[in-house]
């Protein structure tokens, strides 16, 4: 008996140690899938996809400790990709690119906790036409001459 309550109390530690992972799906009224995705100990972890109610793909990536994490794809609500970028924890980081509806891109930039910090390249028909730098979310200058943008910048940030 002594032997059954040591293995019990030390199955337990371990569970609440290691957390209780689970696959979880939610559905919409009409019953189409709105998301699913792992949950430890109640809180969203790993790889999630989340849906519009007419079943297309919504967005998709990973959560760590219930935040968005990782890398993410945001989709049209016809299933074109709209946007992906970096996460951090919670917060949009690193680049970013943003595509118009038909899935060429629009613009790409770099984000620090969900602001604009760093570059940012705007196209038009897959073709660079400006680009700008922001600090904290403000636009400190914006160049539609590429000769002076080289000039003024180590093109080494870019990266």
């Amino acid at each position: 008996m002594r032997l059954l309550i040591t293995t019990y109390a030390f199955l337990n530690i371990i569970l609440n140690f290691t957390g209780k992972k689970s696959y979880e799906k939610i559905y919409y009224d009409n019953g189409t899938i709105k998301s699913e995705g792992w949950l430890v100990n109640g809180a969203k972890e790993d790889y999630w996809k989340f849906y519009y109610s007419n079943g297309i793909v919504q967005k998709e990536g990973h959560f760590h400790q219930n935040k968005p994490a990782k890398y993410w794809y945001f989709y049209y609500q016809n299933g074109s990709l709209e946007s992906e970028g970096h996460y951090a924890n919670g917060k949009k980081n690193n680049w970013w690119l943003f595509y118009d509806i038909m899935e060429k891109i629009n613009h790409k930039c770099q984000l620090k906790n969900n602001q604009k910090n760093g570059y940012c390249l705007m196209y038009k028909n897959e073709k660079l036409i400006a680009a700008s730098k922001y600090i904290a979310g403000k636009k400190i200058k914006e160049w539609t001459n590429f000769v002076l943008f080289k000039k003024e910048n180590k093109l080494s940030d870019l990266k």
